[in-house]
């Protein structure tokens, strides 16, 4: 299976932190799954592919990593793009930048908005492990940055 963050990284599987990172297929297969269940979904439900790649790319640019916001907007480009005006995507963006900046102020206030304007429990949860999925895979790839620039030097 491909996995995103050696490619996002330029990793060949036996390179030697791709041999280290294959250690725990476990991990990789877990990531991948989770990146595949949260973004590419069968039935995405009440949040659409492009909804889920809008929010990931929304968390990823707020994290600082140009490669894997790259690769978000990739997939909301493949998903169609979403329009400017969006009032619902815009209520799921600002819970998305108070989820990734601020988890402890969320309220109740939030879900109840994304409640009304037509989320089931089911949209909120996949968008909240959305916005928190999106942050572990920049410290996955920061850490691997780290550790190509510590065998470069």
């Amino acid at each position: 299976m491909p996995d995103l963050i050696d490619s996002l990284l330029g990793l060949a599987p036996d390179s030697k932190l791709g041999a280290l990172r294959r250690r725990r297929p476990e991990a990789l297969r877990h990531a991948e799954g989770a990146h595949r269940e949260l973004l590419l979904p069968e039935d995405p439900g009440g949040l659409s592919r492009a909804d889920r790649a809008a929010l990931a790319l929304r968390v990823a640019r707020r994290e600082g990593d140009a490669a894997l916001a790259a690769h978000y907007q990739g997939l909301l480009d493949a998903a169609g793009g979403v329009p400017e005006d969006d009032a619902r995507l815009a209520a799921l963006l600002c819970y998305a930048d108070t989820v990734a900046a601020a988890p402890e102020e969320t309220s109740r206030d939030d879900i109840d908005g994304l409640v009304a304007l037509g989320l089931s429990s089911r949209d909120i949860v996949a968008a909240t492990q959305l916005i928190a999925f999106v942050p572990y895979q920049v410290r996955v790839i920061a850490g691997l940055r780290a550790m190509l620039e510590e065998t470069t030097l």
